[in-house]
């Protein structure tokens, strides 16, 4: 399928997200009794691209409660993307303005073979329980001057409104300080579900619309072997390409060229 190219695309960022299942050592503490050797297994696999480490200030949170938190990122170079992030538990690849689909598709592929290779007896010990492709875009937005449910109405196919009424003789302003708008659907295809969030965010000091896509697979929904994974995250992005694509169509898209 041939990709549409946006020159002015508005990816704030692009996120792959695998986690597995954690030890349970006593209750409600887990723990990834080999994730102290993947760290180092996992840095020899990928120095050649991503020479720069980075250990984060929650490495030093106990492993007790450490769980699905990342602690240490591979870079290229310093504050340079794509990047690696690693936890017990979660491993991720990030990506920003730079993002293009089919560079960020094969890095998600050694990412997981790198993983699969790295992880001590993966075959009986790697068990995947979450998947997770997100897009989080933004728009420049003013809040103060532009009717917020107009605006997702037409420019972005989303009819949402609060009633009239409540706005009427009240002396309060139908323009929104604040607002969290999500939505979550069952997929097919991919096996997961698929969420939609709007929000109110800044970028560069500026007010923005924020909106994520996320397409996500958890517990039995996910594949278990490397080469499923792999194919579920290309539909998943199918899946988050056509949404995008269908909710900027008509005045945004061409904002976006």
């Amino acid at each position: 399928m041939q990709r549409r190219i946006l020159n002015n695309k508005p990816l704030v960022e692009a996120i792959f997200e695998l986690r597995w299942e954690l030890q349970e050592r006593a209750p409600g503490i887990k723990i990834d009794p080999d994730y102290k050797i993947l760290i180092g297994r996992i840095y020899d696999r990928v120095t050649e691209e991503y020479s720069y480490r980075e250990q984060l200030p929650t490495a030093t949170i106990p492993d007790e409660m450490a769980g699905y938190v990342v602690q240490h990122r591979f870079r290229k170079d310093k504050d340079k993307w794509p990047l690696i992030q690693i936890g017990p538990g979660i491993i991720t690849l990030n990506d920003t303005e730079g993002y293009v689909w089919e560079d960020f598709e094969e890095r998600i592929s050694k990412v997981v073979d790198n993983l699969f290779g790295a992880y001590p007896n993966a075959e009986d010990n790697l068990k995947v329980n979450g998947l997770l492709l997100r897009y989080i875009d933004a728009i420049d937005f003013n809040y103060g001057g532009v009717d917020l449910f107009d605006f997702l109405k037409k420019q972005m196919k989303m009819n949402i409104g609060v009633h009239e009424k409540l706005f009427k003789d009240t002396g309060v302003i139908k323009l929104p300080l604040g607002f969290d708008l999500r939505f979550s659907f069952q997929s097919s295809k991919p096996i997961g579900a698929v969420h939609l969030r709007f929000t109110r965010g800044k970028k560069d000091d500026n007010d923005v619309l924020i909106w994520e896509t996320r397409v996500q697979a958890v517990q039995d929904d996910c594949p278990k072997v490397k080469e499923e994974i792999v194919e579920w995250i290309v539909k998943a992005h199918e899946l988050a390409d056509d949404w995008f694509f269908k909710i900027i169509e008509g005045e945004l898209l061409q904002r976006f060229e």
